[in-house]
């Protein structure tokens, strides 16, 4: 496939946030393909831990103001905007007051400190991002997904935004990690999916439980065109989905230098 540009929705990025493993290569690779000539847009959630005065970020007026309504309730969207040096790469946070705000202990995410909300802040996060692009007319040969938070997209897109010729047709990639969670999403989560206009056989992969980790790894899988490994270990079960799906499969393409086996990756979808 022709390469042009490359939509990254994250889940967390270095510096933004303390380092780890997906951060740091939530960062290296949108910059390593930038620097190869692709263009690059990278989305992530505006935690409330993130601060804003000192990585310069600031909002976007023109690009917020939309509320996205979930499960009946009107959430309205902001948009803030910071650049990454030396490469000058542009990162758009999501952000919204409801879902992601400043927790009792300093650099906790949201996410970690208030799971029982965390069904509905990452349809909120995906449609966010989507939302975003419309506005901005920047539109994608490849999405790349990382994190459990993005792992509605590929859905969303394939799914829920089917009707926008500029939104369905951009190839999806999925990084399965090591990225896991205790427990399981909100009781209802299916319900509220269905109310976004996705149908039973859509969530099928989520199952008639509450979801769980597996359970969004396997929704991800299911509406992507291509996964990724980007760790080193991921649950054998995941794996196996993978392996059953038949779909293009990058093992574990190492922990450095890895920007040219994602691009040949991409471009072989």
């Amino acid at each position: 496939m022709e390469l042009n540009k490359v939509l990254y929705i994250s889940q967390e990025i270095v510096p933004y946030l303390a380092p780890s493993p997906l951060a740091t290569l939530s960062h290296k690779l949108p910059q390593g393909v930038l620097e190869k000539g692709v263009e690059v847009r990278t989305f992530m959630p505006k935690y409330g831990c993130i601060k804003e005065r000192r990585n310069q970020l600031h909002e976007v007026i023109r690009l917020s103001g939309l509320n996205i309504v979930i499960d009946d309730a009107d959430h309205p969207l902001i948009i803030k905007v910071a650049t990454l040096q030396p490469a000058r790469m542009q990162v758009y946070f999501i952000d919204n007051e409801d879902y992601f705000f400043r927790t009792a202990n300093q650099g906790e995410l949201e996410i970690n400190a208030h799971p029982e909300d965390n069904d509905e802040r990452i349809i909120f996060y995906v449609r966010g991002v989507v939302e975003t692009v419309k506005k901005l007319r920047w539109y994608p040969s490849l999405v790349h997904c990382t994190g459990w938070v993005s792992s509605l997209a590929p859905a969303y897109l394939k799914r829920i935004y089917a009707d926008d010729p500029a939104l369905n047709s951009p190839k999806i990639v999925y990084s399965v990690c090591d990225d896991t969670f205790d427990g399981a999403l909100d009781s209802r989560m299916q319900e509220k999916l269905k109310q976004e206009g996705f149908s039973d056989q859509d969530l099928a992969a989520l199952g008639q439980n509450p979801v769980t980790w597996i359970d969004l790894q396997k929704i991800a899988i299911d509406f992507s065109d291509g996964i990724v490994q980007s760790s080193e270990s991921v649950d054998p079960e995941v794996l196996e989905y993978i392996k059953k799906s038949g779909k293009p499969f990058l093992p574990f393409p190492g922990a450095d230098d890895y920007v040219d086996a994602y691009l040949e990756f991409y471009k072989s979808l």
